[in-house]
Protein backbone atom coordinates (compact mmCIF):
# COMPACT_ATOMS: atom_id res chain seq x y z
CA UNK A 1 0.00 0.00 0.00
CA UNK A 2 1.29 3.69 -0.96
CA UNK A 3 1.03 6.36 1.76
CA UNK A 4 0.10 9.71 -0.15
CA UNK A 5 1.61 11.33 2.38
CA UNK A 6 5.45 10.23 1.51
CA UNK A 7 4.42 11.73 -2.08
CA UNK A 8 4.68 15.15 -3.15
CA UNK A 9 1.38 15.24 -5.14
CA UNK A 10 0.57 17.90 -7.58
CA UNK A 11 -2.95 20.02 -8.00
CA UNK A 12 -5.83 16.98 -8.21
CA UNK A 13 -7.34 17.86 -11.70
CA UNK A 14 -11.02 17.76 -11.57
CA UNK A 15 -12.40 15.23 -14.35
CA UNK A 16 -16.33 16.21 -14.47
CA UNK A 17 -18.93 17.11 -11.81
CA UNK A 18 -22.47 16.06 -11.93
CA UNK A 19 -25.65 17.91 -10.67
CA UNK A 20 -28.21 14.56 -9.19
CA UNK A 21 -31.28 15.34 -8.38
CA UNK A 22 -33.52 12.74 -6.25
CA UNK A 23 -37.07 13.60 -6.19
CA UNK A 24 -39.16 13.92 -3.23
CA UNK A 25 -42.37 14.44 -2.41
CA UNK A 26 -41.19 18.11 -1.48
CA UNK A 27 -39.37 18.47 -4.73
CA UNK A 28 -36.25 18.19 -6.01
CA UNK A 29 -33.13 17.41 -4.34
CA UNK A 30 -29.86 18.21 -5.64
CA UNK A 31 -26.52 16.74 -4.74
CA UNK A 32 -23.49 16.81 -6.70
CA UNK A 33 -20.55 14.21 -7.49
CA UNK A 34 -16.88 14.93 -8.21
CA UNK A 35 -14.64 12.56 -9.92
CA UNK A 36 -10.99 13.40 -9.33
CA UNK A 37 -7.60 12.55 -10.43
CA UNK A 38 -4.29 12.85 -7.74
CA UNK A 39 -0.79 11.99 -9.15
CA UNK A 40 3.11 13.10 -8.32
CA UNK A 41 4.16 12.92 -11.89
CA UNK A 42 6.49 10.83 -11.09
CA UNK A 43 4.40 7.18 -11.70
CA UNK A 44 2.07 7.50 -8.96
CA UNK A 45 -1.70 8.06 -9.27
CA UNK A 46 -5.23 7.55 -7.58
CA UNK A 47 -8.95 8.44 -8.70
CA UNK A 48 -11.86 8.85 -6.21
CA UNK A 49 -15.28 9.41 -6.11
CA UNK A 50 -17.05 11.94 -3.85
CA UNK A 51 -20.70 13.30 -3.47
CA UNK A 52 -22.04 15.73 -1.11
CA UNK A 53 -24.47 18.81 -0.83
CA UNK A 54 -22.32 21.54 -2.04
CA UNK A 55 -19.58 21.26 -5.54
CA UNK A 56 -16.39 22.12 -3.25
CA UNK A 57 -17.54 19.75 -0.36
CA UNK A 58 -17.50 17.02 -3.11
CA UNK A 59 -14.64 17.66 -4.76
CA UNK A 60 -12.85 17.41 -0.92
CA UNK A 61 -14.41 14.18 -0.52
CA UNK A 62 -12.88 12.73 -4.20
CA UNK A 63 -9.53 14.28 -3.28
CA UNK A 64 -9.56 12.24 -0.04
CA UNK A 65 -10.54 9.33 -1.88
CA UNK A 66 -8.20 9.37 -4.48
CA UNK A 67 -5.56 9.61 -2.11
CA UNK A 68 -6.47 6.62 -0.79
CA UNK A 69 -6.41 4.55 -3.76
CA UNK A 70 -3.17 5.57 -5.24
CA UNK A 71 -1.09 2.74 -7.32
CA UNK A 72 2.11 2.91 -8.88
CA UNK A 73 2.32 2.41 -12.47
CA UNK A 74 5.51 1.70 -14.89
CA UNK A 75 6.89 4.59 -16.44
CA UNK A 76 9.59 3.95 -19.34
CA UNK A 77 10.82 7.58 -20.49
CA UNK A 78 7.55 9.48 -20.38
CA UNK A 79 5.78 6.91 -22.19
CA UNK A 80 4.59 3.29 -21.60
CA UNK A 81 6.56 0.14 -22.15
CA UNK A 82 3.59 -1.42 -24.58
CA UNK A 83 0.27 -1.15 -26.35
CA UNK A 84 -2.43 -2.02 -24.00
CA UNK A 85 -6.20 -1.84 -24.27
CA UNK A 86 -8.24 -1.46 -20.79
CA UNK A 87 -11.69 -2.28 -19.97
CA UNK A 88 -14.54 -1.37 -17.51
CA UNK A 89 -17.96 -1.57 -18.13
CA UNK A 90 -19.24 -0.97 -22.28
CA UNK A 91 -15.95 1.55 -22.37
CA UNK A 92 -12.92 0.38 -23.92
CA UNK A 93 -9.66 2.53 -23.65
CA UNK A 94 -6.28 1.64 -25.79
CA UNK A 95 -3.33 2.92 -24.72
CA UNK A 96 -0.24 3.18 -27.21
CA UNK A 97 3.52 3.83 -26.49
CA UNK A 98 4.27 7.04 -28.32
CA UNK A 99 7.60 8.93 -29.47
CA UNK A 100 9.57 11.51 -27.38
CA UNK A 101 8.26 14.82 -29.05
CA UNK A 102 4.54 13.21 -29.83
CA UNK A 103 3.05 15.02 -26.61
CA UNK A 104 -0.31 13.56 -24.38
CA UNK A 105 -2.86 12.58 -27.62
CA UNK A 106 -6.07 12.04 -25.45
CA UNK A 107 -9.80 12.69 -24.64
CA UNK A 108 -11.39 14.42 -22.13
CA UNK A 109 -11.03 11.72 -19.39
CA UNK A 110 -8.10 10.49 -20.21
CA UNK A 111 -5.85 13.51 -20.41
CA UNK A 112 -5.76 14.55 -16.71
CA UNK A 113 -4.53 10.77 -15.75
CA UNK A 114 -1.96 11.24 -18.18
CA UNK A 115 -0.97 14.33 -16.72
CA UNK A 116 -0.98 13.29 -13.03
CA UNK A 117 0.84 10.20 -13.50
CA UNK A 118 3.86 11.75 -15.38
CA UNK A 119 3.76 10.65 -18.99
CA UNK A 120 4.34 12.94 -21.92
CA UNK A 121 3.90 10.71 -24.68
CA UNK A 122 0.87 8.89 -25.60
CA UNK A 123 -1.45 8.27 -28.25
CA UNK A 124 -4.68 6.94 -27.21
CA UNK A 125 -8.53 6.03 -28.23
CA UNK A 126 -11.63 6.00 -25.98
CA UNK A 127 -13.47 2.98 -27.81
CA UNK A 128 -17.61 2.01 -27.00
CA UNK A 129 -18.61 4.10 -24.34
CA UNK A 130 -17.16 7.50 -23.40
CA UNK A 131 -18.69 7.89 -19.82
CA UNK A 132 -16.24 9.88 -18.22
CA UNK A 133 -16.05 7.55 -15.07
CA UNK A 134 -15.92 4.24 -16.71
CA UNK A 135 -13.61 5.63 -19.11
CA UNK A 136 -11.06 6.71 -16.48
CA UNK A 137 -11.75 3.29 -14.03
CA UNK A 138 -10.85 1.60 -17.87
CA UNK A 139 -7.51 4.00 -18.17
CA UNK A 140 -6.52 2.71 -14.67
CA UNK A 141 -7.41 -0.67 -15.48
CA UNK A 142 -4.98 -0.71 -18.02
CA UNK A 143 -2.24 1.05 -16.17
CA UNK A 144 -2.37 -1.51 -13.43
CA UNK A 145 -1.77 -3.89 -16.04
CA UNK A 146 1.34 -2.75 -17.75
CA UNK A 147 4.24 -4.77 -17.76
CA UNK A 148 7.91 -3.82 -17.39
CA UNK A 149 10.81 -5.11 -19.28
CA UNK A 150 12.82 -5.94 -15.71
CA UNK A 151 9.41 -7.72 -14.02
CA UNK A 152 9.69 -10.16 -17.55
CA UNK A 153 12.70 -10.74 -17.46
CA UNK A 154 13.05 -11.93 -13.87
CA UNK A 155 9.94 -14.06 -14.51
CA UNK A 156 11.24 -15.67 -17.43
CA UNK A 157 14.62 -15.97 -15.81
CA UNK A 158 16.49 -14.45 -18.82
CA UNK A 159 18.38 -10.95 -19.45
CA UNK A 160 16.14 -7.54 -20.66
CA UNK A 161 18.03 -7.40 -23.42
CA UNK A 162 16.46 -10.81 -24.73
CA UNK A 163 13.08 -9.84 -23.64
CA UNK A 164 12.93 -7.51 -26.79
CA UNK A 165 14.73 -9.98 -29.10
Amino acid sequence: MINPSELDLMEEAVVRVSRVSKVTSRGRRFRFSALVVVGDGKGHVGIGLGKANEVISAITKSKENAKQNIRRISIINGTIPHKIIGKFGASRVMLKPASPGTGIIAGAAVRPVMEQVGIQNILTKIIGSNNPLNVVRAVMNALESLQDAVKIATKRGITVKEVFN
